[in-house]
């Protein structure tokens, strides 16, 4: 913030920090970087869970991102949140109890013609299966057990 010289059009790389160095956006956080930039705190909190990137919990230690985009969802990007929701008990936005996956939405992955594309801890993989999802999830989940 102080290498932008306090301006409110810093929020949003001031966001980003902290983001990286703690994993999310809490309370104390989204407080501090608005009452140093001299902005409201509704202000940041509407720009942090404006955009998707953002998270206001802390993540999981494996993170599945489903792209919910209109080539993802034609080709049944919808059945993959669903599979996702049964086997694990989560939706968009939750983390399971153990702390281990977290489910994203995002709006557009750019990898169109991949659809419909997941990211699993920020690896892409395109024209993904129910049956593949799964199964690269249990791995995860077998993995850290």
């Amino acid at each position: 913030m102080r290498r932008l010289g306090n301006e409110s059009h810093a929020l949003i790389e001031a966001l980003h920090t902290v983001q990286e160095s703690f994993g999310f956006l809490d309370t104390d956080s989204l407080r501090y970087v608005s009452n140093s930039l001299l902005l409201p705190l509704s202000h940041a909190y509407g720009v942090a869970t404006f955009y998707h990137y953002f998270s206001l919990k802390p993540p999981g230690a494996h993170t599945c991102v489903v792209c919910t985009g209109t080539a993802c969802y034609i080709k049944g990007s919808a059945k993959l949140l669903q599979s996702i929701e049964q086997k694990f008990g989560i939706r968009p936005g939750e983390t399971t109890e153990d702390g281990q996956l977290s489910l994203v939405t995002a709006r557009c992955l750019g990898s169109c013609g991949l659809a419909p594309v997941a990211v699993f801890d920020q690896q892409i993989s395109g024209l993904v299966t129910q049956e593949a999802l799964l199964s690269k999830l249990e791995r995860i989940e077998k993995h850290d057990a």
